[in-house]
């Protein structure tokens, strides 16, 4: 179902969407951590790539895709994730759940959501 209203928080890096009966506030990260690409979600399941150091992550972009979806363009340059409207709707209820998932995941593999910076000379 498609969001009767949709509104970019840029300051916050938070996507608002507004259903008839309810309204989600998705982060920039969650939405990062959680694309639909094949370069999150890897091509079969069971291949997913646990995505890490995402923490600060913004939108660059985001774009109407026809009638069904939304593309975003995220700082740190990815963007080729096509976000359904079925896909948000799901990642805003189940929002508690997954994000519980994927901590337990990064902490699991010893990963965290702080970007990894490397001082040059």
């Amino acid at each position: 179902m498609r969001p009767t209203d949709i509104k970019v928080h840029k300051k916050s890096a938070t996507l608002e969407l507004v259903y008839q009966k309810q309204t989600f506030l998705l982060r920039a990260e969650y939405l990062r951590v959680f694309s639909p690409s094949a370069e999150v979600q890897g091509h079969a399941p069971g291949q997913q790539i646990l995505q890490h150091g995402k923490k600060l992550i913004t939108f660059k972009d985001i774009r109407i895709q026809g009638h069904y979806a939304i593309r975003i363009s995220f700082s740190d340059g990815h963007d080729s994730g096509i976000y359904s409207w079925d896909y948000l709707q799901l990642l805003g209820e189940n929002e508690q759940a997954n994000w519980q998932d994927y901590l337990k995941r990064l902490s699991a593999a010893g990963q965290s959501r702080e970007p990894q910076f490397i001082a040059l000379d």
